[in-house]
């Protein structure tokens, strides 16, 4: 990637202080075209922003995995997200809505990488390559009302509107699916407070999650970056979002996954 024009730099510094100050930008004093001609543009100041953040990436996000949020944000192809290490938990976890801004709650299958993954890899060697995991994914954005008006490049400039992503227990990928077409059966239930919200399956990430995890492993590449050992992807949402509201949150997963849980206090 191209090194960062100063438009890029100024974008990256103005979404660092709006998190740091908790002061979300208003997306309409944002010319998209005019500072982000490009995808690669979007993820040059993601780059930035990332280096802003002085911390090691902990992992990565993979969004708009879906026909139907490629069409909410006028996409044809998934986007990425790199994540510190401090915004990637093991459940249970429990934050503070005055930690958040307009939370989203998702819920995804996370892998952790054991080595070192190659665009050659088969499905079968990512399943052997990694761990794998329940999680719920809470994007999170630096521009109000973002979801699901927000302009795509805004959204990759903005880590993948990146927030949390709140994982479970991790089991070796290969024992809990003997084929990677058992991944793609893979489905959960979101409840809050007890209550049982909707239901989601695998097949809305891009057919496989696996596929998913295969398309960043591609994607980095062309970028000149790969996924290092011990980094977690979360590899994209089974459900449309619900808002994070105060409570309980828990998603129920089959295949011996088991569930993932956090809390909202206010």
């Amino acid at each position: 990637m191209t090194e960062q024009t100063a438009h890029e730099q100024q974008l990256a510094q103005t979404l660092f202080a709006a998190a740091a100050n908790h002061e979300p930008l208003q997306a309409a004093d944002f010319e998209q075209a005019q500072l982000l001609p490009d995808d690669e543009s979007a993820y040059r100041v993601q780059d930035a922003l990332t280096a802003l953040k002085q911390e090691a990436v902990g992992g990565y996000k993979i969004s708009l995995t879906s026909p139907e949020t490629q069409a909410l944000f006028q996409a044809d192809s998934p986007l990425y997200g790199a994540q510190v290490a401090s915004h990637v938990l093991a459940a249970p976890h429990a934050f503070a809505a005055r930690d958040l801004l307009e939370p989203l709650a998702e819920v995804e299958l996370l892998f952790t990488v054991q080595e070192e993954l190659s665009v050659d890899d088969s499905p079968a060697e990512l399943l052997a390559k990694t761990l794998v995991a329940p999680a719920i994914e809470v994007p999170d954005s630096r521009f109000s009302a973002w979801f699901p008006a927000l302009a795509k490049r805004l959204v990759l400039a903005d880590a993948a509107v990146g927030g949390y992503i709140v994982y479970g227990r991790e089991q070796p990928a290969n024992v809990v699916f003997s084929s990677p077409d058992e991944v793609a059966q893979v489905t959960c239930q979101l409840f809050h407070d007890g209550t049982h919200l909707k239901d989601g399956q695998a097949t809305e990430v891009l057919g496989n999650p696996l596929t998913s995890l295969h398309w960043l492993v591609e994607k980095l590449a062309s970028q000149g970056k790969s996924l290092a050992v011990g980094q977690r992807v979360s590899s994209g949402t089974f459900l449309l979002p619900e808002p994070l509201t105060a409570g309980e949150w828990r998603a129920e997963f089959n295949s011996s996954l088991g569930e993932v849980s956090l809390n909202v206090t206010d």
